[in-house]
């Protein structure tokens, strides 16, 4: 992992030194960063309300898991939908890049459009947020760790195992982290 500046289509991989009751073990995958302050989604949490509750129709087009993503603790009304797109270079209506074939799509787009136009979606209720230079002050206290996103960090079928996967596969004394224990005493 390099400690670096984050960028949208980038992971922010909470330290162990990062205990509070929020961020716990998550892994946050960028979708803005300027002067003002940044976004993102936590990717490896499950939202305590059923997809089918508040998005009925979406559900058939989500990718398995087929269910709704706890995206962060600011506006957990709200959604936001990352999307692949089935045909590399094409840009359907509504979706916007990040990184890779991987973007973020607008909910207000038709189902009609969305079936067969992405290969795959997931749906996360609410964001993380940080005010301009809070996260970058976080980053250098040590909370967080910068790391290249891949695809299946999105899309992947084990969300739940996301921390310990992205830390193992670094390639630095970050990867030992993938094996912490939160007892100090077993680590």
């Amino acid at each position: 992992m390099t400690e670096r500046e984050p960028a949208p289509g980038n992971l922010l991989v909470a330290s162990v030194l990062l205990a509070d009751g929020v961020f716990n073990s998550t892994v946050v995958l960028v979708l803005d960063c300027d002067a003002d302050g940044a976004l993102g989604v936590i990717l490896n949490e499950i939202s305590q309300t059923p997809l089918d509750a508040v998005l009925p129709d979406w559900v058939g087009s989500v990718s398995e898991p087929r269910l709704l993503f706890h995206g962060g603790p600011v506006s957990p009304n709200g959604a936001i939908c990352l999307a692949s797109v089935a045909s590399p270079g094409e840009e359907p209506p509504g979706w916007r890049p990040l990184f890779d074939t991987v973007g973020l799509l607008h909910l207000d787009t038709p189902i009609e459009i969305v079936a067969g136009a992405y290969r795959d979606l997931r749906i996360f209720a609410g964001y993380a947020g940080w005010s301009a230079g809070q996260l970058q002050g976080e980053i250098a206290q040590g909370m967080w760790h910068i790391a290249a996103a891949e695809y299946d960090d999105v899309f992947g079928t084990r969300p739940l195992e996301l921390w310990r996967t992205v830390l193992r596969r670094q390639r630095s004394e970050m990867a030992y982290f993938s094996t912490w224990l939160e007892d100090p005493d077993l680590n």
